[in-house]
């Protein structure tokens, strides 16, 4: 990236390092470490033509998930759904794409599925 002064790199977060969640600190600290990693770096290689962004995603369908909570989680998400894998890599898929995205935009969050940052 850095010889071809141009590529994009994506993190991926967890609204827990936004939000915290009992029983998660650890996983908590290192989520919303990502956040301060990722500004940082976007500073750092934008001059070089790299993009740097951070997807954040909400309560996704994954092997982590916990089916026995679901139940109770799901009143707590404004769409009343988990989100998938797939919904999270479109959302990579854009922040990837060769449109510049830069500065601060940042997904609504409202119906916590994910939110995209892109950090300048």
């Amino acid at each position: 990236m850095l010889k071809r002064r141009q590529g994009s790199i994506i993190n991926i977060g967890s609204i827990v390092g936004t939000k915290g969640n009992i029983g998660q600190t650890a996983y908590s600290a290192s989520k919303a470490g990502l956040v301060g990693f990722t500004k940082s770096l976007a500073k750092e290689v934008a001059s070089r033509g790299i993009r740097v962004n951070l997807v954040v995603p909400g309560f996704i369908k994954t092997d982590m998930t916990e089916m026995e909570h679901v139940d109770s989680v799901l009143p707590l998400v404004p769409l009343r759904r988990m989100g998938s894998a797939e919904e999270v890599a479109e959302v990579v898929y854009f922040a990837a794409g060769a449109a510049p995205k830069d500065g601060q935009c940042r997904g609504s969050g409202r119906g916590r599925l994910f939110s995209l940052s892109c950090v300048l």
